[in-house]
């Protein structure tokens, strides 16, 4: 490596990087081709402010130091000899004079696991072909348009047991998978770099590297380019909360906590045995954000889930008496956490037109989804986590009993315009002996996949944007192991393709009935017409879109079924049956959908008779008041 003076990088655009707000500095820092002085090669920058030097080893130097030079907090310098491809380490020799190789903190992809070198890559040449997705995504996703989520943890989807299949070779089996449910958006596990197969991807390593597991950088792209033309929209999950240990990692990077909080009681997560962020550093920050905007800008991803928000928002969490430090107010919010994901949110916005940061979050912590402008957090959505608790114990709980627990399946309505919320039934769910969906619910097998449907038809037809867990669709009977392929033959089990079908049906009636998602997050979209009745386990709401359609949700959850039962409905008139879970298509016994009932006034308010089904979802469209409906 030639030694470099200050000269040659003396105007390296580094975007702000040390103010904070550096989301492009990903585009210097790192390693990148280069031509210095009529030579090729490859320069490298590197934040090591503590550290007494810092040298590139790699496959072209066999190994050996090849020395950088400081410039500030920075390394630089340039090797002439590099090549795409080839793998490299930092070799860093920090402030007490240890040596460590490290990956690259800027590396854009990662050799494959357990090795940790990083692999010299080059700008992507890649050829997209989703401009017409890019341009209308702005519309598509707004939150008075449908989103539907498919979760999905690639390695175990397909494959699993030592083998992984390729991004590409991915695609199809998913896209038609996706396609045939009728999903609006797919929403991948994390796929940044991790060692740590168990971890799910939650212990991240390479802030800018996809995973190799799968491929390289331009099979991922043309991944999500594929679900793009498809008209398929694409979820990643990120993890900005914390980082492991690993020492070929961020950790104590040149013998200082330079990436993590240096305060144990701010920097050290005691749940996961992992280093929190140092979130008012603004090297961090600037470290942060340009992950994002890589991901968004790079891989034309069209939202960021950010995990574990909660951790982050609260100086206390998960922490006793004498384990946190208050902030400067004395209170228990971590301030500059709360500042990195406004600024987070703002740039997300201003610089993807259309694209989603979704939280993880599941505390009361107020305005999560309100403008970052107006005091709030900025995020587009926030996963419902009290949805999800209150419906799964309801469910759970025997039939003879329910009617004592009627206020879980009511509460939520009462702060379901609180933020604007996607209602998740996620991997978190059915993993670590909590047992797949199809084995929570109280009752025999049959009537467990009845269920289901029942959960499923609650999940569709409540206010709320939508995400269901792979595996969950043909009710899985293992909970999901990261390690194995989901059991697809169960997928074609009768019941099973029944269950599969009627979420294509939710699907549908979601996408093409404006009452069932312009009103996800308004209050115009909801309101209760029976929510009292626990004697008999039914619930009676309306949904309703800002152009005044309506539609009527009838859910019941007893095993038992009602002929000619009374249901109250909002005006005089006929009423049909839009779809049903009990169908023969779904698994069900009616052959048929019923024809429509007749509401006229009694009891003081409009009353139809209608056979409600043992755990059944009935969703109902006003026909009229003359003739009945053909």
């Amino acid at each position: 490596m030639t030694q470099t003076t200050t000269e040659p990088f003396g105007d390296l655009p580094l975007h702000g990087f040390h103010q904070g707000s550096g989301a492009q500095a990903w585009q210097t820092l790192g390693a990148w081709p280069e031509q210095l002085n009529g030579r090729d090669g490859w320069r490298f920058a590197v934040w090591a402010p503590s550290a007494k030097s810092v040298g590139i080893i790699g496959s072209w130097n066999d190994w050996r130091a090849e020395w950088l030079e400081r410039h500030g907090s920075l390394w630089l310098g340039f090797a002439e000899s590099a090549q795409a491809g080839q793998l490299y380490k930092l070799h860093v020799v920090d402030l007490f004079g240890t040596a460590t190789d490290r990956g690259d903190p800027y590396s854009r992809a990662t050799e494959l696991r357990p090795g940790s070198a990083s692999i010299l890559t080059p700008p992507s040449a890649y050829a997209w072909g989703d401009g017409d997705w890019l341009a209308q995504r702005p519309q598509r996703q707004r939150r008075d348009q449908p989103l539907s989520i498919y979760e999905v943890h690639l390695a175990s989807w397909r494959g699993g047991e030592g083998h992984q299949w390729n991004y590409r070779d991915l695609l199809k089996p998913l896209l038609d998978h996706v396609i045939h449910l009728g999903f609006t958006h797919v929403e991948l596990m994390p796929l940044l770099e991790h060692p740590y197969d168990p971890s799910w991807g939650y212990q991240v390593t390479g802030y800018f590297s996809p995973t190799s597991r799968h491929g390289s950088p331009d099979d991922l792209r043309a991944l999500v380019d594929g679900l793009h033309r498809a008209g398929i929209g694409v979820i990643m999950d990120w993890v900005p909360a914390h980082f492991p240990r690993d020492t070929h990692a961020l950790a104590h990077f040149d013998g200082t906590a330079l990436y993590e909080h240096a305060d144990p009681r701010r920097g050290e997560h005691p749940d996961w045995g992992t280093l929190i962020f140092d979130f008012g550093r603004p090297e961090v920050r600037s470290f942060l954000l340009a992950s994002a905007h890589y991901w968004l800008s790079e891989f034309h991803i069209d939202g960021i889930r950010v995990d574990a928000v909660a951790s982050m928002l609260y100086l206390d969490y998960s922490r006793g008496n004498g384990q946190w430090q208050p902030n400067i107010h004395g209170g228990n919010w971590n301030l500059e956490a709360i500042a990195f994901l406004r600024d987070l949110n703002t740039m997300i916005h201003s610089a993807f037109p259309g694209a989603l940061s979704i939280a993880e979050e599941s505390t009361a912590f107020p305005h999560v989804t309100s403008p970052a402008d107006q005091g709030g957090l900025g995020f587009d959505y926030k996963w419902n986590m009290g949805w999800m608790h209150d419906t799964l114990r309801y469910l759970a709980t025997d039939p003879l009993y329910r009617a004592y627990h009627h206020n879980l399946v009511t509460f939520s309505s009462t702060y379901a315009f609180a933020e604007a919320f996607v209602l998740p039934l996620s991997h978190d769910e059915v993993v670590h002996g909590k047992g797949s969906l199809v084995r929570k619910v109280s009752g025999a097998w049959s009537q467990s996949v009845q269920q289901l449907r029942l959960l499923y038809g609650d999940q569709w037809l409540h206010p709320g944007k939508k995400l269901l867990f792979m595996g969950q669709e043909f009710g899985q009977d293992r909970e999901w192991h990261q390690d194995r392929e989901l059991d697809w033959g169960q997928a074609a089990e009768p019941q099973r393709r029944g269950l599969m079908a009627w979420i294509a049906e939710l699907n549908r009636v979601y996408r093409c009935y404006p009452a069932l998602h312009d009103g996800d997050c308004a209050p115009h979209g909801f309101r209760w017409i029976e929510g009292a009745d626990k004697d008999h386990s039914v619930l009676v709401w309306q949904r309703q879109s800002a152009g005044g359609q309506e539609l009527v949700a009838v859910l019941h959850f007893t095993p038992v079924s009602r002929p000619g039962h009374w249901v109250p409905l909002p005006k005089v008139g006929w009423w049909h049956t839009v779809t049903c879970s009990h169908l023969e298509a779904f698994g069900g016994d009616l052959a048929q959908l019923p024809a429509p009932v007749w509401a006229d006034q009694r009891w003081g308010r409009p009353h139809a008779q209608l056979d409600v089904a043992a755990y059944g979802v009935h969703l109902l469209q006003w026909g009229g008041d003359g003739s009945a409906p053909q």
